[in-house]
């Protein structure tokens, strides 16, 4: 990664006017313009000169129609990295924003209400992950036999949480063998985390190697499949504003926006997107192909992690165009994070 202290301070300026031009006015810049916004006493030529330095360091490019130029993703990521002034959000800006986390009291509405206020505050899409929680106590278990080979799994852990999940299993158990297999679970298990509970069958499976009554048979097999890493780390989030990218004139072909919204609604990806942010335990702005998906190729998502009683819990944040306003959005994930956290906390 090229580090601005490789280019020249010259250099450096006319990358930061360009891109700040460029994110304002969403055309390339040519070396005219440049020379007048610069303030600084070069000829168009000289400025031609160091774009063509620019665009040999891979940090600007010509679009085939114009002979002014546009910024890279690497381009972006030395401007955010190393040339960019986060400008703190005035009073009235600030205030806006808490107001919309004084009265609300439900956690599913709060985050929902998360989602739309980022959205409607930066005109971009609103992102928010729901609470992960890695440590799930078991509390209480119950297992329903449904037609064919199938188990309905209800599942209540921490607190008062509860998950309905169906189960696809080896063969038919009747209720009576569910029964005895949801008892022993309850009994040996309950206030145990639930990947604990899994990995200690498995393990006591594997160090034993010895034919097991039906009964364990049931308990290892509802475990195993009930309790399994895919289900238990499913997430979610929520989004709103998707709508917004429509109104940006060159994020307006149909065809990509069409493949982005199924992303969205297919969720895996944007999912893993977030689970890498959640992962980092800090704010995180992936530009275009930084996301490793070829649909968020001209998207920037930034995301900022929330906490509640000091242990991150999840994170939110906008999806934009590369040309978003990055000086402005990045102090209002950053403060929306803040708040969404102290409101969860508070209830």
């Amino acid at each position: 990664m090229l580090h601005h202290n490789e280019i020249s301070e010259r250099a450096q300026h006319l990358l930061k006017v360009l891109v700040n031009r460029y994110i304002r006015e969403g055309q390339p810049i040519g070396s005219r313009t440049l020379s007048r916004d610069t303030n600084l006493d070069l000829s168009p030529a000289t400025i031609r000169n160091v774009m063509a330095d620019l665009e040999e360091m891979g940090l600007v490019c010509s679009p085939h129609t114009s002979a002014g130029r546009v910024p890279t993703v690497r381009g972006y990521r030395l401007f955010i990295d190393s040339l960019l002034q986060v400008k703190p959000l005035n009073s009235k800006e600030e205030q806006h924003l808490r107001r919309q986390f004084i009265d609300e009291y439900n956690p599913q509405r709060l985050l929902e209400q998360t989602s739309n206020l980022l959205s409607e505050v930066t005109n971009l899409v609103g992102l928010v992950m729901f609470p992960k929680r890695d440590y799930k106590a078991l509390r209480h278990v119950e297992f329903l036999s449904l037609a064919k080979e199938r188990v309905l799994v209800i599942l209540v852990f921490n607190e008062h949480d509860v998950e309905n999940r169906i189960i696809h299993t080896s063969h038919c158990y009747s209720p009576a063998e569910l029964q005895r297999a949801a008892n022993y679970l309850n009994n040996e298990f309950k206030g145990k985390d639930i990947k604990t509970v899994r990995s200690d069958l498995l393990h006591e499976l594997q160090q034993t190697r010895i034919d097991m009554d039906k009964m364990m048979q049931a308990v290892v097999e509802m475990a195993d499949k009930a309790f399994s890493d895919n289900e238990i780390d499913k997430g979610d989030f929520v989004m709103t504003g998707q709508t917004n990218l429509m109104e940006i004139a060159e994020l307006s072909d149909i065809d990509k926006l069409r493949d982005l919204f199924v992303a969205f609604s297919q969720k895996h990806d944007i999912l893993h997107l977030l689970d890498q942010a959640l992962k980092a335990q800090s704010m995180q702005i992936f530009i275009g192909e930084e996301s490793g998906y070829e649909v968020l190729g001209n998207y920037s998502v930034i995301t900022s992690p929330y906490a509640v009683k000091e242990i991150t819990i999840g994170v939110l944040g906008v999806i934009g165009p590369t040309r978003m306003p990055y000086e402005r959005v990045i102090p209002i994930v950053n403060l929306t994070a803040k708040l969404l956290g102290s409101a969860l906390n508070h209830h």
